[in-house]
Order: C-alpha cells, then structure tokens, then sequence
C-alpha cells in the first residue's frame, strides 16, 4: 500500500533528524543504525529518496554495507528493473576473484580482463580457474550476457604494418578463446588505429578483416566494439565509423557494439541536454542500429563536448553531469545489457551503483 505525500514528508524529516543526530555521534553510520533505518524506511517510494539523500552526504559506509548485506538491502538491490549495473572489477590473483569483486559493490554486471592488458603473451587459463570462475558467476547470480570482458589495450586491428598486425591479430584471437573457455558470450575491444601511415577507409576495412579472422576460429564469442574519443589517430569515434566495420563483418550475427559515454560525448555527441542526447540515441538508430548494442561503458568527462580526448570522471562530476546518467538510467533501450563503470575513484563505486539503481527505480 502506497504512503501519502504527508507520511513520505514526514518520514524524511525523521531520517534528516536521525542522521544528523548519529553523524555527531560516530564518523560513519553503524550498522544496527542503517539496520533502523532500513527497516523505517521499507516503503518503495521512500528507497529512492534515501540513496540519493545519502549520496548526496557522502555516507559511503551505507553503500558498501547496501552491496554486502543482501538480507538488509536485498528490496533494493533486487528492484524491478531491467538495468544490470556493474564495474570494470579486479580479476587480481585469477580471473576467478572477478565476481565475487563484483558482488562486494553491489553489481549485477561487470567487466574484467582475462589477462595482463599490458602484455602481449599471457599464461593459459588453468582449468581450475575456469571451473572456480564458472562456479563462482553461478554463486553471485552473473550471467554471461551481463559480464563484458575488455581486451588488451595493445592491440590495434588496424594496425597499418604487416608484424604491427599479425601481433594484435594473434593476440585478439587468444582473447576471444579465452572468453570461449570460460563460458564468455562477449568481448569488448576498441576498433584501431591507423598511426597516419594508411587512409581511414583502408583502416576501417583492416579491423573488419581482423574481426572476420577471429570469428571464423571461434565460436559464441561476439566482438563488440567500443566507441572511441578520436583521439590521436584512433577511429570508431562516429557512429558511421562504426556502421563501415559492421558492413564488412561477414558474421553480422557476432558483432556489435559498446557505447562509452565519456568518449561518445568528447567525440561530439551531446549527451547534456534532453534534446541532445534524444538525437544522439536517434542517430545511434539510424545509423548503427540498437540491435548491435551490447553493451554500455558509463563514465563521466573531464573534458569537454567535442574536445576527442579520454580523461573518464566520476558520475555526475563531470561536464556531462547527473541528469544525462539520471535519463539513461529511464531509458528501456538500455535494458538486460551490461551497464559498466570505468570511473576513477573504485572507491566510490558501490555508491555510484546504488544511487543509479536509485534512478532506474523511479
């Protein structure tokens, strides 16, 4: 049963006084207390309020405690919405740490390397580490549609030399059987670049190539490309960059595509106001087409509109700011598809995951 307005009012006058009142009295807030409160406050209309009430405060000891506690916060996490919200998490000491990483903070998505991104040759994957890590996605609910893993950052599919591509070729392949192996349905890279030595359209044809090569020696896998800032000489940082690879791929069934919000914004897509980020989405559409979206790369900017350079902030600190986050959040386009975190302060990520759960919730 619905509270009226006049219970809900006076229901955040209540919790206003009792925080303010603790806060004197601890640094943080305590369990038994957010227990309290918890219980206070177990009315969907009021869960909302509070998350963002407390993120607003910085009162991070609530979030963490939020993503930990399933038998405290588990009406929240498990809200009726169709977002899966995650970070790009942790695989230190074994691919198989991934998920429970993820858990800690409250995702229900996630991202992670399957091997040193800063390396060229890894060790295989032991079958003790692909057994824990299956078993382990089992324990904390993840399904491989909601976990994107990333690829090397040293790989470029259009790399303009014959050693240069082979390398990252090889390399792509040993990625996409990882995520094969371990049960994975998705790889998330970016596209190439073309280090002024070779014309973009060259480039662009290269990357599909490279992408057709991996795929015929694979199975399951889809290579999803990410959107790029155009930084340097990189490409993927338009939507008909995009559209040009996917033409040339022949397996169109495994292939698509990740939207980074931070690089889509310095690339020049307005993602600020309702109109802009309504275009945006509306050329997305006509150009790519939603059907190839896989994935979504939520960041802030610390540069501005048009400025193609890759500095990610915090949510709602940036030059994109909170009401672009808020609506994407009420956007059912963005649905049953793995919404990732590559914010900078890790830290903080279980806050920024809440209070988006908040938004999607309302």
């Amino acid at each position: 049963m619905a509270c009226s307005n006049g219970h809900i009012d006076n229901a955040k006058m209540v919790f206003s006084f009792l925080f303010t009142k603790w806060k004197h009295e601890s640094e943080n807030l305590g369990c038994i207390q957010l227990r309290l409160l918890i219980i206070l406050f177990n009315r969907n209309e009021l869960f909302r309020w509070l998350i963002l009430y407390l993120s607003e405060k910085k009162e991070a000891r609530f979030f963490l405690l939020y993503a930990q506690n399933d038998s405290v916060f588990g009406n929240l996490k498990k809200c009726n919405c169709m977002k899966y919200i995650g970070a790009h998490v942790s695989a230190a000491g074994g691919v198989e740490n991934a998920p429970a990483n993820a858990h800690a903070i409250g995702a229900k998505a996630f991202a992670l390397f399957t091997k040193n991104q800063r390396q060229w040759v890894a060790k295989p994957l032991t079958q003790e580490s692909i057994d824990e890590f299956k078993s382990n996605c089992k324990k904390y609910g993840y399904d491989p549609k909601h976990i994107l893993p990333h690829d090397s950052y040293l790989i470029n599919l259009g790399h303009p030399e014959k050693e240069g591509l082979e390398k990252s070729q090889d390399a792509f392949l040993d990625e996409m059987q990882r995520c094969e192996q371990l049960g994975l349905s998705l790889l998330n890279f970016h596209p190439g670049s073309h280090l002024n030595k070779i014309s973009e359209k060259v480039c662009l044809s290269t990357i599909a190539g490279s992408i057709n090569l991996a795929l015929e020696k694979t199975h399951g896998v889809t290579a999803v490309i990410e959107n790029t800032a155009g930084q340097g000489t990189n490409l993927g940082f338009t939507f008909e960059q995009l559209a040009e690879i996917i033409d040339q791929v022949e397996d169109k069934s495994r292939v698509g595509v990740c939207i980074d919000t931070c690089h889509a914004f310095t690339a020049g897509y307005d993602l600020v106001t309702e109109e802009g980020y309504n275009e945006t989405f509306r050329k997305f559409e006509e150009v790519v087409g939603l059907n190839y979206l896989k994935g979504i790369h939520l960041n802030d900017s610390k540069k501005e509109l048009g400025s193609h350079v890759d500095r990610h902030d915090s949510i709602g600190k940036g030059f994109i700011g909170i009401d672009a986050f808020r609506r994407l959040m009420q956007d059912a386009r963005f649905d049953d598809i793995p919404i990732i975190l590559e914010t900078p302060d890790d830290s903080i990520w279980a806050q920024e995951i809440a209070m988006l759960y908040g938004y999607a919730k309302a």
